[in-house]
């Protein structure tokens, strides 16, 4: 049997989730200036919400919304018939590194990431902090 999730581990991922999560809200920010900036201003918060949803301005950052809602899967898994081992927990990890890796050619969040750490220092600074929780593994 895998070992199960050590506290550790867990430990990293509770960390990563929230940096992930502070990184999203920046990355979020930054874009809606840059959609107000091209488009004209959002009306309300509900058309923001569809157009982070639908809209392919905000499409690159689904990647990052869906690595944080595994992370919290993950963290929250009580099935004792699929126990969350270290294993899934440093793929998860790994998986987080592979994104945050910015890249003027690369993957479309890549991309957007390299972009988005051109124009903001705060991203840069998080982005630091990241990479030494990631850096552990």
């Amino acid at each position: 049997m895998p070992d199960l999730m050590s506290e550790l581990t867990r430990d990293s991922l509770k960390t990563l989730r929230q940096g992930l999560l502070r990184l999203h809200k920046m990355l979020l920010d930054q874009e809606r200036l840059g959609y107000e900036r091209a488009r004209g201003p959002i009306g309300n918060s509900y058309e923001y919400l569809q157009l982070v949803l639908k809209d392919p301005w905000f499409d690159w950052l689904h990647r990052l919304s869906e690595l944080i809602v595994q992370i919290d899967e993950a963290l929250d898994t009580r099935d004792p018939d699929h126990p969350v081992t270290d294993e899934d927990a440093s793929a998860l990890l790994v998986r987080a590194k592979s994104l945050l890796t910015p890249a003027e050619e690369g993957t479309q969040f890549q991309k957007n990431y390299f972009l988005a750490l051109q124009q903001s220092p705060d991203v840069v600074l998080l982005h630091a902090d990241l990479m030494k929780v990631l850096g552990r593994e």
